[in-house]
């Protein structure tokens, strides 16, 4: 943080609390704490001679900088943060987390999932049903913790029943076979399409703002790790139980496939989403963490299929389960982008860092026009199907997000635009992918004949 000489003293100490304030060890009881040693440092040094601007920034620099008084904070205080993280409330606890109120929202949105997913099996549906319908049951309720939290008005809620009503219409009004490939692109892009629909109930109106569809993509991440941590929790109660109970010689494998699995994962869909808004204000968001950790993992992997592929001569295959994993290497590789970017502080400049997403987005780029022409080479040949349009259109769109972000990217490494640039371009993006989502769930089955 640079300070002008010429700045007022208490405009000086305004900035550095609101520096302070972010950082998530750092509570408010903190910074009021730590700025009444910053103005006893002040009013000594300027008593000693000194002025008063150039005795805050000596103050500042006797202190430390944020990331190390946050560091401190968090080593001193570990035993409150646990307790944040654990309990709902507490006098350290930020008011969110201690809201009776939020933790009702989510408990009677989790208790409501779980009867829903239930209640088909009255009326004896196949499991086709269940492939069409999984995300409605999934995303309604998480859309509704959502709204009831952020106090959606009628407006805002009709718009969402209409999204909703539209992605059911969707999936249940098409004539589609059990065999029928769009059957599959339905099951793959309701939920992306039905998530974006939830990520306009949390951003709660402000749908042109980029900071907020930033804050969702936050949210995305962070829903996702806990959402794991709670599935893999969950695996070794199901284990426990069925081994518990096998013992006395009650077998619990039929009420664990029938309620205890499905009730707790579609459950555990709402519970993972409050755990995030919970605890989010305690401690760093672990999606960036993990980013630091797999982009260069994952830049090696790319940077080596790139090599294997030119020595062997060896092309992309085109099979189904091929291209899938293809797009969900690419969408990982925009992920580590994009929490990267979500991380990082504006102020700061470029580093190597930056330089290995640079080769991460260039290598995630050439390994898209492989896809591309893999896929464009066997359409002109066999004709489109389904599945192959679906992936030449992912591809593309795909292929333009990396390509213009490795730009935007070089850009910043260059010092040429700064890296508000690319947060803007990812958090518009969004936009194409939703529009993408829609397209195939609304347009392709009939424009396929149901194929």
């Amino acid at each position: 943080m640079t300070i002008d000489s010429g700045e007022d003293l208490e405009t000086q100490i305004a900035e550095w609390r609101g520096y302070m304030r972010r950082r998530r060890a750092v509570g408010e009881a903190d910074v009021e704490e730590l700025e009444d040693h910053l103005r006893t440092t002040v009013a000594e040094l300027v008593e000693a001679g000194l002025k008063p601007d150039e005795a805050f920034l000596v103050a500042v620099k006797r202190m430390g900088n944020q990331d190390e008084l946050s560091r401190e904070f968090a080593r001193v205080h570990s035993e409150r943060l646990w307790r944040q993280l654990v309990l709902a409330g507490g006098p350290d606890a930020p008011a969110s987390t201690g809201s009776a109120r939020e933790l009702v929202i989510m408990i009677s949105c989790a208790v409501a999932a779980a009867i829903g997913i239930k209640l088909p099996d009255l009326f004896d549906v196949t499991e086709t049903f269940y492939v069409r319908n999984l995300s409605l049951f999934a995303l309604v309720p998480l859309a509704a913790y959502f709204a009831v939290r952020r106090r959606i008005g009628l407006a805002g809620t009709g718009i969402l029943l209409a999204f909703f009503a539209l992605g059911g219409l969707a999936a249940n009004v098409f004539p589609l076979g059990e065999e029928s490939q769009s059957l599959v692109l339905t099951a793959i892009h309701l939920p992306l399409a039905l998530w974006l629909v939830v990520g306009l109930a949390y951003i709660d109106g402000e749908w042109f703002s980029s900071q907020k569809w930033m804050d969702f993509i936050r949210f995305t991440g962070e829903w996702f790790i806990y959402y794991v941590l709670i599935a893999l929790g969950g695996g070794v109660l199901v284990g426990v139980t069925y081994g518990v109970f096998n013992a006395i010689g009650i077998d619990m494998e039929d009420f664990n496939q029938t309620w205890l699995i499905p009730c707790g994962a579609i459950g555990a869909v709402v519970v993972a989403a409050w755990l995030v808004e919970a605890k989010q204000s305690v401690i760093e968001n672990m999606a960036p963490v993990l980013t630091r950790l797999f982009t260069p993992l994952f830049t090696a992997a790319l940077l080596a299929f790139l090599i294997a592929v030119v020595a062997t001569r060896n092309v992309i295959g085109v099979q189904r389960d091929v291209l899938i994993l293809f797009d969900v290497l690419l969408v990982v590789v925009l992920g580590l982008l994009l929490y990267s970017i979500s991380a990082r502080d504006p102020a700061t400049g470029p580093n190597l860092f930056d330089r290995l997403q640079l080769a991460l987005a260039i290598a995630a780029s050439l390994i898209d026009v492989l896809a591309l022409v893999a896929i464009a080479g066997r359409i002109t040949e066999f004709g489109a199907t389904p599945n192959k349009a679906a992936a030449l259109g992912v591809n593309i769109i795909l292929f333009v997000n990396l390509a213009w972000t490795a730009f935007l990217i070089a850009e910043f490494v260059r010092r040429r635009r700064p890296i508000e640039h690319l947060e803007r371009w990812q958090t518009r993006y969004v936009a194409v992918y939703a529009a993408w989502a829609w397209i195939v769930l609304l347009v392709f089955p009939p424009l396929f004949d149901f194929a």
